[in-house]
């Protein structure tokens, strides 16, 4: 036992204290190959799995990523996109029938990629926000957005079924400016958004259809979308990957 009392570090973690260390002092940078494990084996006397074990810290971490065949490679976070939380809504772009998600890729090639619309019930939370009674359908429309071909965001909206039956909305294309645009049409266009923002783990789906390495977390927007009477006119929870966004807020002094 040490002097101090102090209960000794297990070898795995002491070993990937010292590769945390290597990476924030920029011996390895982003996008570099880590020592494998034969290396951590030689270097600290140790035995494979104890390797491995270091190693599975700084993936739990999101500090790097296993590449099948390759190796472990320093995590590269790109910021591909500053999401302005409020400025992004504002009426100008899809009342003039523009695209959020094109000025929010603006200099970049943003991509829509329609995952299905249906008629379905809505969870039971998102049902009551939109007003829905028991067994009333909602018109769900799930997207996958990506970013010069990478995915970076799942999107599900909810809206009453009833409401836009009939309309571009329960089609793929929903036509310039997009559903927001429609509802406008409808003499029900957004007149004020609420925005939920939380940090969790992706779910197996999540991970796959955005193609997150493990350890990468995801944010969870939940945007509710009234209309000037105060009545919900949509619920959208979209999955955002954590390394790909900067969620920007600016506003007023109340």
């Amino acid at each position: 036992m040490p002097s101090d009392g102090a209960v000794r570090q297990p070898k795995y973690v002491r070993i990937a204290a010292a590769l945390k260390d290597a990476i924030a002092s920029g011996e390895y940078g982003p996008g570099d190959r880590l020592p494998g494990e034969s290396d951590l084996m030689a270097t600290y006397g140790v035995a494979r799995m104890t390797a491995r074990q270091a190693f599975g810290v700084l993936q739990a971490e999101g500090l790097t990523e296993a590449r099948k065949g390759a190796g472990v490679f320093v995590r590269e976070f790109r910021v591909g996109i500053r999401r302005r939380g409020i400025q992004r809504l504002a009426v100008e772009v899809w009342g003039a029938g523009g695209s959020i998600w094109a000025a929010e890729g603006k200099g970049h090639d943003p991509e829509v990629e329609p995952l299905g619309v249906s008629s379905e019930a809505a969870p039971r939370t998102v049902a009551a926000a939109l007003g829905l009674a028991d067994g009333a359908l909602a018109c769900v429309r799930r997207r996958r957005f990506l970013l010069d071909g990478k995915p970076v965001m799942l999107a599900t909206s909810y809206l009453d079924a009833a409401l836009v039956a009939g309309t571009p909305i329960t089609e793929p294309d929903t036509g310039p400016g997009g559903i927001y645009a429609r509802l406008a049409e409808l003499g029900r266009g957004p007149a004020r958004f609420r925005e939920e923002v939380r940090s969790r783990m992706p779910n197996q789906e999540e991970a796959g259809r955005l193609g997150l390495a493990a350890g990468t977390p995801v944010v969870l927007v939940v945007r509710t979308a009234f209309a000037a009477d105060g009545a919900v006119v949509e619920v959208n929870e979209m999955v955002l990957d954590a390394s790909a966004y900067v969620l920007e807020y600016e506003f007023d002094a109340p």
